[in-house]
């Protein structure tokens, strides 16, 4: 729908995917996502449209392997990332982190309903078995789930199925914010 149209990888980004420059508009959508009862705008299929959108944005000159993430939150806004490697390998960061990463740093708090993670070989991404996370990025998507006190959906798509996990079951007894006496966590 009208989430897909506006994404965008490069350049300055538009409503209503990954922010809104508009500070009332942004004190509006984050008091929403807190519970203010907007309904959730994207599905399934738009999110994971978003993150194999948002793949085609990946920086993999070593491992050409393309990795595309999308946020979906409850306030219906969706947050991309792409996988962005180093030569330095230990440096890369994976879609999800940089997704994390964006949210966290433009003030998202809200609560994160669903992630979409899908990825391949340049040119192929989503043709093959579905990806998931791998322990960095579940730890980075505890984190910001936990802010909103959630167990997101994860969705993993491949070529002829949708891996649909809960963030609980990707990272069961998870240590996060509660761990150390601070906010809310799901540690099921």
């Amino acid at each position: 729908g009208e989430h897909l149209h506006a994404a965008r990888i490069c350049g300055a980004p538009l409503d209503p995917v990954d922010r809104k420059r508009d500070a009332e508009k942004r004190s509006q959508r984050l008091g929403a996502a807190l519970g203010g009862g907007q309904p959730v705008s994207w599905t399934r299929v738009s999110l994971i449209a978003a993150a194999r959108e948002a793949a085609g944005g990946a920086y993999a000159p070593y491992s050409n392997f393309h990795v595309g993430a999308a946020l979906g939150f409850a306030d219906g806004s969706v947050v991309t990332g792409a996988n962005v490697e180093n030569a330095s390998y230990g440096l890369t960061l994976c879609a999800e982190t940089v997704a994390v990463g964006k949210a966290l740093s433009e003030a998202w708090r809200g609560r994160l309903e669903a992630v979409a993670v899908i990825g391949g070989k340049a040119g192929t991404v989503g043709l093959g078995e579905p990806v998931t996370p791998c322990g960095r990025c579940r730890q980075m998507l505890n984190e910001l789930a936990a802010l909103g006190e959630s167990d997101p959906t994860v969705w993993c798509a491949g070529e002829t199925e949708v891996l649909e996990l809960h963030l609980s079951d990707l990272l069961p007894r998870s240590f996060g914010p509660a761990s150390l006496g601070k906010g809310g966590d799901r540690q099921v």
